[in-house]
């Protein structure tokens, strides 16, 4: 691919094929994992070539995955990025070599947007807020104070940033909502069970976990449960993504209410991506399907979940 087109149209067959270059941000959840297969299986099946690197968590893992997929000349460059900020300079050698960029999942917080094509993912701050909506519904006839403690994402990322965002403006209403501690489980299960125990030794009368991710939640149940509490009874929880292992405690009552966040973005992906190589505008911000899913809806659906 690189500037000119492909020069091998005359050929026939396979001179038009497609490589992509994807940077992902590692495998630090059942998400995570959904997320790489359906990028995985989706090009396979729209027969573009997938170089694919796996960052660890690690921003400067990303930029030199980046840096590297600009040498080897792919036609496409896709990643979700770790964090929001310090993109600028590798996005602008992207560009500068004329590959175009898709952000998936994640995005920056670049004041040029002309460098990448667009964002493909879902609205954070919509979840942060349905979560906050669910609370406020939850508990509309108390008048008693709500304490809350919230497990973050990954510091400095967008989900985390937004989801604590549209949370906090939909309980920022009604003074009986405190947030009384809020830390970051980092998305991973072992660091939420570790943090939550921290906060119910710290704070003795917790009457909510809001965490940023199901496996963030499912670590923090294991930690209630250590300390002789009930998960879903004496402490109400309200997670995001849906996972299956998430679904299933929620079916199973130790989780009260979960905000969809799908990760299975790779059919759009493939199709942004081949919109693009041609040259072809896409919409600079293209949003993911989402839902919501209480105890009972759980229970209805789990059988038939993908992931």
């Amino acid at each position: 691919g690189g500037g000119g087109g492909t020069t091998s149209a005359g050929t026939g067959g396979g001179g038009d094929a497609i490589t992509m270059g994807f940077s992902q941000v590692g495998a630090e959840s059942g998400w995570r994992t959904a997320n790489t297969k359906s990028v995985q299986d989706s090009a396979k099946n729209a027969g573009i070539t997938l170089k694919f690197s796996d960052a660890q968590q690690k921003q400067e893992n990303q930029i030199k995955a980046i840096r590297s997929f600009i040498q080897q000349k792919v036609d496409v460059i896709a990643f979700s990025p770790v964090v929001e900020s310090g993109w600028d300079t590798v996005l602008m050698e992207a560009k500068n070599a004329k590959i175009p960029v898709i952000l998936t999942d994640r995005a920056v917080d670049s004041k040029d947007t002309s460098l990448y094509k667009t964002f493909l993912g879902s609205d954070f701050v919509e979840e942060g807020k349905k979560a906050g909506q669910w609370l406020v519904q939850e508990y509309k006839d108390s008048k008693d104070p709500v304490n809350i403690v919230e497990l973050q994402g990954t510091t400095g990322s967008a989900p985390a940033n937004d989801r604590k965002a549209g949370f906090a403006e939909v309980i920022g209403a009604d003074p009986k909502f405190k947030v009384v501690a809020s830390q970051t489980g980092d998305f991973t299960r072992a660091k939420g069970k570790e943090v939550m125990e921290a906060f119910l030794k710290s704070t003795p009368d917790i009457d909510v976990l809001y965490a940023h991710n199901d496996d963030m939640g499912l670590g923090a149940i294991e930690a209630i449960e250590g300390a002789g509490k009930v998960p879903g009874k004496d402490i109400k929880i309200i997670t995001v993504d849906a996972v299956k292992d998430g679904m299933q405690a929620l079916a199973d009552g130790k989780i009260n209410f979960i905000v969809e966040c799908s990760p299975l973005l790779g059919p759009q992906l493939m199709d942004l991506a081949k919109k693009v190589v041609k040259g072809e505008q896409v919409p600079a911000r293209v949003v993911t399907e989402e839902t919501t899913f209480t105890q009972e809806q759980a229970k209805q659906v789990l059988s038939s979940r993908q992931y």
